[in-house]
């Protein structure tokens, strides 16, 4: 396993396609382990193969339980409800933008050895399949937000938010 180099937005292969994965044999493997490691590193929610400059159709997502979900040519069969919530991203460090996702996001993917299988994920789950599928067509959440936040300004909006609950 390897710490691989996470690409900024200046980096034309963050807007390209990725292409599917066919062979699942250890280059696969490694690319998957090298994300893992990688997204661990970075201390990240999810972390998308064309992040690290590789295009092709793998990403990790970190669930609610804190589990490292392994997602080979994954695609979206459903969603239902909206959030409305803050979002960043590792390719564009030190920014934050307010996106609207879905709440509940149901996905199917292969696993590291090429088996079919279906996972689902509400809230913070939701919001990283979908940021982290985006990557794989060449798209960031930069493209749903209105205006960067840089963390500073984030955090004073938060802070406002949560001392207004109290």
């Amino acid at each position: 396993m390897a710490l691989r180099t996470i690409l900024t937005d200046e980096e034309p292969c963050l807007q390209k396609v990725c292409r599917p994965v066919t062979a699942f044999n250890r280059r696969t493997w490694d690319l998957i382990d090298d994300l893992k490691e990688t997204l661990t590193g970075a201390n990240g929610a999810g972390l998308a193969a064309p992040q690290v400059g590789i295009l092709r159709r793998v990403v990790i997502v970190v669930n609610e339980n804190d589990e490292m979900l392994e997602l080979v040519n994954p695609e979206i069969l459903a969603q239902e409800g909206e959030q409305d919530g803050f979002e960043g991203c590792l390719s564009v460090p030190g920014q934050w933008g307010k996106v609207k996702r879905p709440m509940k996001v149901r996905v199917r993917a292969q696993d590291r050895n090429g088996q079919t299988f279906e996972v689902e994920g509400e809230g913070m789950t939701a919001r990283c399949f979908c940021h982290e599928i985006e990557h794989l067509d060449g798209h960031l959440f930069t493209e749903h937000t209105d205006r960067l936040y840089t963390t500073e300004e984030l955090d004073a909006i938060l802070a406002k938010e949560e001392k207004g609950k109290q």
